[in-house]
């Protein structure tokens, strides 16, 4: 049994192909435009969903680098406020040295009292340091600062706690990047150890006068002044090793960034130049494909006319 070919499944035929050209020039042309290979979830399901999960990846990894450099940001905070309480402890020391020799009179003493309570002032000062807003040294209590500087009495409490600030620096990894004042400068309680007491003992064997005072000088506040130094610098070797590894973090975030963006791009960025090509040879094929149609059509309407 023969099928006779009608004009209109002809038609048909020349219109299906010429759709067909056409939507494959769109879809190329499309990716020309947006530059992405994957225009809609329909190119391809499995491609889509590895995009969207890498996509998620790079958020996520992005997030990290963000959190780590605000970690570096109030570590260096901190590292330049213990440096600051370093230098006027040192100064301190220097001074309790040269207060502990015997030529040194009432006057020069009490000179030199005066300037120990200066330092402390200053040293309570630098632990007032914020980031963002936020006490660093005033450990959770962010919103309090730490130590009051001024007044009369001094007040030398601290008014922080001991809690810790901490950053998520990866999937389950956290890191502590505060340093609490009263770890390095004391509670304010005489007697505590803390370098804000000790100094503060210093003034007054400085005013006192006593043969014993004068002899503390050279001896127990030395000793103690050089304890609270061990705990500045115990501080800043604690805080360096947090820099140091939030630097590290920040490296392999960076390394790991690159690479996702890497594979998201080669999964979901079209090959420009192929497209370029596949574009050209697409628009001639349709090009040629309508005055093919066109003779066609043209050519079966002269037949049934004649």
């Amino acid at each position: 049994m023969s099928t006779r070919i009608t004009q209109s499944m002809i038609s048909s035929r020349v219109l299906t192909d010429l759709q067909d050209v056409s939507s494959r020039l769109s879809q190329t042309q499309e990716k020309l435009s947006s530059g992405k290979e994957l225009t809609k979830p329909s190119d391809d399901p499995f491609a889509t969903s590895k995009a969207l999960s890498l996509s998620n990846d790079l958020e996520g990894t992005q997030q990290y680098e963000r959190t780590v450099n605000d970690a570096q940001a109030w570590t260096g905070m901190t590292e330049t406020t213990l440096g600051s309480i370093n230098s006027a402890a040192q100064r301190a020391r220097a001074l309790l040295v040269q207060a502990g020799n015997d030529t040194n009179d009432t006057t020069d003493r009490s000179a030199i009292a005066d300037e120990i309570d200066q330092l402390i002032e200053q040293v309570k000062g630098d632990a007032n340091a914020q980031y963002g807003g936020q006490y660093i040294m005033s450990g959770g209590a962010t919103t309090t600062a730490p130590y009051t500087v001024g007044g009369t009495p001094p007040d030398d409490t601290y008014h922080g706690n001991g809690g810790g600030i901490y950053r998520q620096i990866g999937p389950g990894v956290s890191v502590q990047i505060n340093t609490p004042g009263a770890s390095v400068l004391g509670s304010g309680v005489p007697g505590d150890g803390g370098l804000i007491s000790t100094l503060r003992s210093i003034s007054q064997h400085l005013r006192s006068g006593t043969t014993a005072d004068a002899d503390s000088l050279r001896t127990t506040d030395l000793k103690a002044l050089d304890s609270s130094l061990d705990a500045v610098s115990s501080a800043r070797a604690v805080n360096g090793a947090t820099t140091n590894r939030l630097s590290s973090a920040s490296d392999r975030l960076s390394q790991l960034e690159q690479s996702t963006t890497s594979l998201l791009s080669d999964t979901q960025d079209a090959d420009m130049a192929k497209t370029m090509i596949d574009f050209s040879m697409q628009q001639t094929v349709y090009q040629s494909a309508l005055r093919a149609g066109a003779n066609i059509v043209q050519a079966s309407l002269l037949d049934f006319l004649s």
